[in-house]
């Protein structure tokens, strides 16, 4: 189940505001500028469905999308626990960054937490299967996808180089609470 934990910058013992009702956690992400949505697929989404079929999918509202914000890329990225880099690649997006472009995923399986660093607060958002987030460009984030990871997301682009991260050098993700 989706859920929103907010919390003071310097505190991650008191939470703010924490819900699983998509409906307030897409109106608390929208009062600081982060776009929250969830979709419905247009066809049957198997553990075996190719990346075009995923994108088939979902094609309506990934046109939606790349005509209002005009994104340039679209593709889909799967991580599984038996992926032999996911400590590394955990570790890279776990430290604060920022990008020059939104950072745009939607959840097809599995899930992920975005912990997004704005106006000395800290949203996590846990996303899960059929979850969107679209992280506004120049937001201090950092990501986890868990010790054990297992998703696949789509992602959408305004560059065609894809993920490129700006590291801000602060450990504040250190002191907030991870996936398992």
């Amino acid at each position: 189940m989706s859920r929103l934990t907010v919390y003071n910058n310097d505190n991650a013992a008191y939470p703010l505001f924490d819900s699983s009702n998509s409906q307030h956690i897409s109106a608390e992400l929208a009062k600081a500028g982060i776009r929250f949505e969830q979709w419905q697929a247009g066809a049957l989404i198997t553990a075996h469905s190719s990346n075009e079929d995923i994108l088939q999918a979902y094609a309506a509202d990934i046109q939606r999308l790349k005509a209002e914000r005009g994104y340039v890329t679209v593709d889909v990225i799967s991580l599984n626990a038996s992926h032999p880099d996911k400590a590394a690649l955990r570790q890279k997006f776990l430290a604060e960054h920022t990008h020059s472009e939104d950072e745009v995923r939607f959840f097809v399986r599995g899930q992920g937490l975005f912990c997004l660093h704005i106006a000395g607060k800290v949203y996590q958002v846990l996303c899960q299967q059929n979850d969107l987030i679209s992280v506004p460009a120049a937001t201090p984030h950092w990501f986890d996808m868990g010790s054990e990871p297992e998703f696949t997301a789509i992602r959408l682009f305004n560059n065609a180089d894809g993920w490129v991260a700006n590291f801000t050098g602060s450990t504040i993700a250190s002191n907030f609470p991870l996936l398992a």
